[in-house]
């Protein structure tokens, strides 16, 4: 077996009902495919209810990355899991916008701390929901 020593995986931590994921290596295309995947298969492991994803040291992103990130937002809602990012730079921000890429279901945060609150509130309000419907 040849393990690739160059080959990075991103932790995904799980923490009550959140996944929490903190990119801290700079992502290439091969890298965010995997990610997404990793990210997708933990959600419908754990039942997680919402992931926050820490890209405070991205500097860049490219389309690709943009459309990933957007796209696994999506994916991730449509398994009825929200998705906050935080911590863009505001290189990040100015580069997503230039492209054009749109973030439908993706809340933004500047830290981690906002993250969590805001994944806590939209939980808190889904609960909510659901128990009025009743």
């Amino acid at each position: 077996m040849k393990i690739d020593l160059h080959e990075k995986r991103i932790p995904i931590i799980k923490i009550g009902n959140y996944l929490i994921v903190s990119i801290q290596v700079d992502m290439h295309d091969k890298l965010a495919i995997q990610l997404q995947s990793q990210i997708l298969d933990e959600i419908e492991k754990t039942g997680a209810k919402g992931v926050l994803i820490d890209i405070s040291v991205l500097e860049m992103v490219d389309s690709f990355i943009g459309r990933m990130l957007s796209g696994m937002a999506s994916m991730a809602s449509i398994m009825d899991t929200a998705v906050v990012i935080v911590g863009m730079q505001p290189a990040v921000a100015i580069t997503l916008v230039e492209l054009g890429l749109e973030m439908p279901g993706v809340d933004t945060a500047l830290n981690m701390e906002n993250g969590m609150e805001m994944l806590e509130k939209r939980l808190r309000e889904e609960d909510n929901e659901t128990f009025e419907s009743h």
